[in-house]
């Protein structure tokens, strides 16, 4: 699925990286346990997440993430933007709670990731 299309569904707004809309994720996954989406998350998911500081910017490099959705209306602060800026993740933001943003991306045909890292 394109992330032109995710923020279609989730009403999203492009905190960084509109230039990137184009791209493909290939699955969805929502969480707000780092140490669950280094567990079973891998590839070019979209991470949909509460959380708003760093370390989802180095979780999401380090499973290689297409890009981030902050749910619930969070904001990360500029720190949290640039280092995403500075590792190409780009960042939504949608107002709706997780477990609707993910039911929106199922519904749309987005797969959760298929198989447990590692």
């Amino acid at each position: 699925m394109k992330l032109k299309e995710v923020q279609r569904i989730l009403e999203a707004e492009v905190l960084y990286g509109s230039e990137f809309l184009e791209e493909e994720v290939q699955a969805g996954f929502g969480c707000d346990l780092m140490s669950d989406v280094l567990a079973f998350a891998a590839g070019k998911v979209l991470l949909l997440t509460g959380l708003t500081n760093s370390h989802v910017i180095r979780t999401a490099e380090i499973i290689d993430a297409g890009a981030i959705v902050f749910v619930r209306g969070k904001r990360p602060d500029k720190t949290v933007v640039a280092a995403a800026r500075e590792k190409k993740i780009p960042l939504l933001c949608t107002h709706l709670l997780l477990y609707e943003s993910c039911g929106r991306l199922y519904r749309a045909g987005l797969p959760g990731p298929s198989r447990r890292r590692g």
